[in-house]
């Protein structure tokens, strides 16, 4: 299948000479009411590649702890413990971390130590001291251990960057908010944006502008599309293999379209060209 067409905005008309005083002139139409997002995909393509994925997730994800909890505290832990750390790795830990500390509180009032001591074998202990750092700041000031639900905020914390703070605020209180990690990233490059390079700034702000374009309206949805698109990531767009026989978006990937294209032309399939950016030289 081919990519669906975009949608051009409409030029808007000036009214006639004969138009009576009260007529209403036509409205210029916004780029998101004429079906384009902000980031220059068609929205109805956006929709489908949400609706899509919404639907294979809820027949195909994996049932991890961390997904039947709503507790702020407990998705937390879950999304650092997760950091450069594979999911069969986490799984024991994480019950096992929160058997031993079940609240922030709990954290807050223990020794560094004994939560780094808590943190063995899952390596990068800066995250163990950083949620430590976390759960005192909260404890002493007015929110007494209640992390807040406004990703903006959540960035103020020791430890807490963009994609953990569009995480909690997801995962935990259900909010419209968009995420990017690895899995992410890689999904929505090769579905909307195989010519962008995250490694540079305009590719990395290009993806967290699709990220959240693409979000569905609600926040309920908002939650089963973010976890719907890392688990794409991790199963089956995976940074070794595109497994695209099994992908439930190739209706809209311009990846697979472009396979598709050179497969038909009895060419052989390789990754398409990312667009580099020009350095700037140095006035002479």
């Amino acid at each position: 299948m081919k990519n669906l067409p975009l949608n051009r905005t409409s030029k808007r008309t000036k009214p006639s000479a004969s138009a009576s005083v009260g007529e209403r002139r036509p409205v210029r139409r916004s780029k998101a009411k004429a079906g384009r997002c902000e980031s220059g995909v068609p929205a109805e393509q956006y929709e489908e590649f949400s609706r899509r994925l919404r639907a294979w997730f809820k027949k195909n994800g994996r049932d991890l702890p961390w997904r039947h909890t709503r507790d702020p505290y407990r998705v937390l832990v879950s999304e650092l413990m997760l950091q450069q750390t594979q999911v069969s790795r986490v799984i024991d830990k994480y019950r096992e971390f929160l058997g031993r500390f079940p609240t922030l509180t709990h954290i807050a009032e223990s020794k560094m130590s004994h939560v780094e001591d808590a943190w063995d074998r899952l390596g990068y202990y800066a995250r163990a001291r950083n949620l430590h750092k976390l759960a005192r700041e909260l404890h002493e000031n007015e929110a007494r251990g209640r992390l807040p639900d406004n990703p903006e905020e959540l960035r103020r914390l020791p430890g807490i960057g963009a994609y953990t703070a569009g995480a909690v605020a997801s995962f935990a209180y259900e909010k419209r908010a968009s995420l990017v990690d690895t899995n992410v990233a890689r999904v929505l490059k090769r579905v909307f944006a195989p010519h962008a390079d995250f490694k540079t700034t305009a590719g990395s702000k290009l993806l967290w502008q699709i990220a959240h374009d693409v979000l569905p309206k609600t926040g309920k949805a908002t939650w089963v599309h973010n976890q719907a698109v890392m688990e794409l990531g991790a199963l089956v767009c995976t940074a070794r293999q595109m497994h695209c026989e099994r992908c439930p978006v190739t209706s809209v990937c311009a990846t697979w379209s472009y396979n598709r294209n050179r497969e038909l032309q009895g060419l052989v399939q390789e990754p398409i060209p990312v667009r580099r950016q020009r350095r700037k030289q140095p006035a002479e």
